[in-house]
């Protein structure tokens, strides 16, 4: 097993990329306030576009990168770049009265944020699942509830600096954090064990089974869903039910708060209440909320932040699960197989992200529509865990 310090410095890497991740969609009241930046809804999803497409590149690109300089060198790029991003969303508060200049320094931070999310991510999933082999469902669930925490405490952060008047403290904090991590990491010996994780490793050029593909359109589509909750809860709260920015917070951080929940929950009860079943019920959980979150009435914010709440939980183990099903299936090429599904969840991010003002602009539709109709991407969620995982037969 590998050494005390190193596990826990992988652990706190998912905690504080989880922060990361959320920075952005976290100050969605900030961006869209006509005092501040004063984006409209399309120039917000737009600003994601960036972080999807480096996202889905760096992930795709990870293991060639992690067999020319190994394991740790693109965990600690990935590290950096985020870094860059935290640091890169303060210089735009100094300029965020010309529109113009402001926009451009947020699109480049945001692809600093997918470049490190695509090539942090699935190697801290690769470590967690190196470190743990003979518990591989929960070593990676554990991760991501880390990760999971820490969307949920960037909401949190943003609604008590915001408070206080310097709504960039969360950024400056997290930058702070990563410097701290970066220093740490350096000092210790992160290895997956794999002995192609090396320079001068030779060429892997195994191509991916078909089966992969099943799993790639879960995660698709689980980004999706889960973006229709994580980037746009916060606009919903607001436009929708003409809540507070503090009330939307809450909103966000209770469904990220109920993923973390979810996961550490299935994570301890998998002896009664075991993945597979879990991996078949989250998805109509999570169309349920949709529905839901759909028909509450406008005048109704607290019984809309509950159905936030649920899409949590209904979200919450689907991509570490598809993650590691799909490493303990494809042990041959875990690293290709975690790289591609992160890249296939971030195709599904961009869809959502960037996809929602468009088209509202061209159809009309409301947010509320949008969001329950989001409801028959949940279900083939479902239709597909049963593919993925088909009943055990007796």
């Amino acid at each position: 097993m590998a050494h005390a310090k190193a596990i826990a410095t992988i652990y706190i890497a998912g905690l504080i990329q989880g922060v990361a991740l959320v920075t952005f969609p976290a100050a969605s009241a900030v961006f869209t306030n006509p005092g501040d930046y004063g984006m409209s809804h399309t120039e917000f999803g737009g600003m994601f576009a960036p972080q999807a497409v480096l996202a889905i590149i760096s992930s795709l690109l990870g293991e060639g990168l992690r067999r020319r300089l190994g394991s740790k060198r693109i965990y600690m790029l990935g590290l950096s770049a985020n870094l860059l991003a935290m640091s890169l969303l303060v210089a735009s508060s100094f300029v965020m009265r010309d529109h113009s200049l402001a926009y451009i320094i947020l699109l480049v931070a945001t692809g600093f944020l997918g470049i490190g999310f695509g090539l942090t991510v699935p190697a801290v999933n690769t470590f967690a699942a190196a470190f743990f082999p003979q518990k591989v469902d929960r070593a990676v669930l554990v991760l991501n509830a880390l990760l999971g925490l820490g969307t949920a405490l960037a909401p949190l952060f943003i609604a008590i600096f915001v408070r206080l008047g310097i709504w960039w403290g969360l950024p400056m904090l997290v930058g702070v954090l990563l410097v701290g991590l970066l220093s740490f990491s350096a000092s210790q010996t992160l290895s997956t064990g794999d002995p192609t994780d090396a320079k001068d490793a030779p060429k892997d050029t195994q191509a991916l089974p078909a089966r992969f593909w099943i799993f790639a359109a879960f995660a698709l589509l689980y980004g999706v869903c889960e973006t229709m909750n994580g980037n746009w809860a916060v606009t919903y709260m607001t436009s929708h039910f003409g809540a507070s920015a503090s009330i939307a917070s809450l909103a966000l951080a209770l469904f990220w708060g109920m993923v973390t929940v979810g996961r550490v929950l299935f994570a301890g009860i998998e002896k009664w209440f075991p993945e597979r079943m879990v991996y078949r019920i989250l998805p109509f959980v999570a169309t349920a909320a949709f529905v839901a979150g759909a028909y509450v009435p406008r005048t109704n914010a607290l019984l809309g932040i509950m159905t936030f709440a649920l899409a949590g939980l209904g979200c919450s183990a689907l991509l570490p699960l598809t993650i590691s099903f799909s490493q303990k299936e494809f042990t041959a090429i875990t690293d290709s197989v975690a790289g591609g599904l992160i890249a296939a969840y971030q195709v599904g991010y961009g869809l959502a992200a960037f996809g929602v003002g468009p088209l509202q602009t061209w159809t009309g539709m409301k947010l509320n529509s949008l969001y329950g109709g989001t409801a028959a991407v949940a279900i083939v969620l479902g239709i597909l865990s049963f593919f993925i995982i088909p009943p055990v037969s007796k």
